[in-house]
Order: structure tokens, then sequence, then C-alpha cells
């Protein structure tokens, strides 16, 4: 058996893998219930199996159908992106929404290969004001929007 094409068969194995673990932990870690009462696991156990099935889909096509060859890992933009995103869970407390937000858009837009400074700024600025209007004002979410000691 040969895998034709490796992009979707990667694809696949990712998400029927999460998938997998996503079903079986939420089986076995809340309360199921039934499909008129459903219990906390009823939601993600559904879930976690359709994403399952898509990548077992994914994996079976991926050995009948031709396809594009994996492509090579881009590490700049991943680890940037994944250090912005981390650094918004950590910095969220002690800066606040609206600086969290500017930091993780500017070093997430700095992974980037065309990267500008003047439209990252221009893009951060309006996704924290874009963020404290949904979470803090719409949604009512406690999230303190500057720095503890500016409060």
């Amino acid at each position: 058996m040969r895998i034709k094409s490796p992009k979707d068969f990667w694809a696949g194995a990712l998400f029927g893998g999460l998938g997998l673990f996503v079903a079986v932990y939420a089986a076995l870690e809340y309360q199921y219930g039934t499909a008129v009462r459903m219990g906390p696991g009823y939601f993600p156990t559904w879930i976690g199996a359709m994403v399952a099935v898509l990548g077992l889909i994914l994996v079976i096509r991926s050995l009948r159908l031709d396809g594009p060859p994996l492509p090579r890992i881009a590490l700049r933009p991943t680890l940037l992106i994944l250090i912005g995103a981390i650094a918004f869970g950590y910095l969220l407390k002690p800066l606040g929404l609206v600086a969290a937000t500017v930091l993780a858009v500017l070093v997430s837009a700095f992974g980037g290969h065309e990267f500008r400074w003047r439209e990252a700024t221009v893009l951060a600025l309006v996704l924290a004001i874009f963020s404290v209007g949904v979470f803090v004002y719409a949604l009512g979410l406690p999230f303190p929007l500057w720095p503890e000691a500016l409060e």
C-alpha cells in the first residue's frame, strides 16, 4: 500500500488522532446522557467522533488519489504565531486585553515574509478595539482592559 497524497494522509492522521482522543476522553471523563437529556460529554463525544471519521476518510483518500507532496514546514512563522498565542494567554491578566492583543498581533505578524510595521500596528489596534467591544462590552466578560497599575 502506497501513500499517493502525503498531505491528505498526515492531515487525516492528525484529525483522526485528535478526534479519537477527544471522543474517548469526553466519553470517559464526562457524563454522557441521552439524546433527549444530553450530559456534558454528549456533544464533545460526537464532535470528536465526527472529526475522527473525517480523518479516516482523508487517510483512505490519500491511499487512492494522487495529491501534492507534503510541503516543507516554515519554522519561523509557525514559531512566532505560537509564541504570540502563548504570550497572549500569559500577558492577558498582568497587561490587560488591549496590550496583550496588540503584542500578540505584532509578534504573530512578525512571522510573515511581508511584515510591515505600519500595517501590523493598525491591524493590532483595530483588533484590540474590536476585542474590547465584543468581549468586554457586548458579552460582558471580566477581562482587565489595562495593566493593573493603570486601573
